[in-house]
């Protein structure tokens, strides 16, 4: 008996630690310029494919009943919060990283490239945005 649960309790331990290092799971996205705290964003995936959804937003200029006006596509005004912001990323072969997929910025309507990279042991992460060879980096912190 003893055996199934040191068995079980080490099963459960690299579940966890596993699920850690993944994208999925509720974010808190720090702006990289201003190191302000603007929203929390549920990623989650299905069939393998990474989407995230603004849950709320907490920064200092978000008003409610706000609308995408700068969305280009389906999106274009769609409330901020519950807007889809990630869509498509999938997990590269033998890598913690997730990418191929795209992220909307609701500020400007923009859809950039997307790369997602777990780290800090899954507490943190890396958020990158490029259009070509053009890019930038947020770092995100993960809500428990």
């Amino acid at each position: 008996m003893k055996t199934l649960f040191v068995i079980t309790g080490s099963m459960f331990a690299c579940a966890t630690a596993f699920a850690q290092m993944s994208p999925v799971g509720l974010w808190r996205n720090i702006d990289d310029k201003t190191g302000e705290a603007k929203a929390e964003i549920r990623i989650i995936e299905t069939t393998g494919v990474i989407s995230g959804k603004i849950e709320k937003r907490i920064g200092k200029g978000a008003k409610p009943g706000e609308v995408c006006e700068e969305c280009r596509d389906e999106r274009k005004g769609k409330p901020v919060d519950g807007l889809e912001i990630i869509r498509g990323a999938k997990k590269a072969e033998g890598k913690d990283v997730w990418e191929d997929g795209k992220i909307l910025d609701p500020e400007n309507g923009r859809e950039y490239t997307l790369r997602l990279t777990p780290v800090d042991g899954g507490k943190k992460l890396e958020v990158r945005g490029s259009f070509g060879p053009f890019g930038r980096t947020q770092t995100w912190v993960r809500v428990n």
